[in-house]
């Protein structure tokens, strides 16, 4: 699990490529779990609340750029 330390120091491109990974990997989990592969569920939760972490930080971003935006042109 990924802490939201070490995410809050990655840029937006890079945030946006580990999430791209992290569905990729969702994705793969849910295939083995289809076969019967129990594990698989264990993993699932972590790689679902990295994503939702990492998402998170990229909304904050959106927001706090939209922000100064509107002091700047207000």
């Amino acid at each position: 699990m990924t802490k939201v330390a070490e995410l809050r120091e990655l840029p937006n491109d890079q945030l946006e490529e580990r999430i791209r990974d992290l569905d990729d990997q969702v994705f793969r989990l849910r295939l083995q779990m289809s076969m019967g592969q129990t594990e698989a569920a264990n993993k699932m939760k972590d790689l679902r609340r990295d994503r939702a972490r990492a998402k998170t930080l990229i909304r904050e971003r959106e927001i706090e750029a939209m922000r100064i935006q509107v002091e700047t042109d207000g």
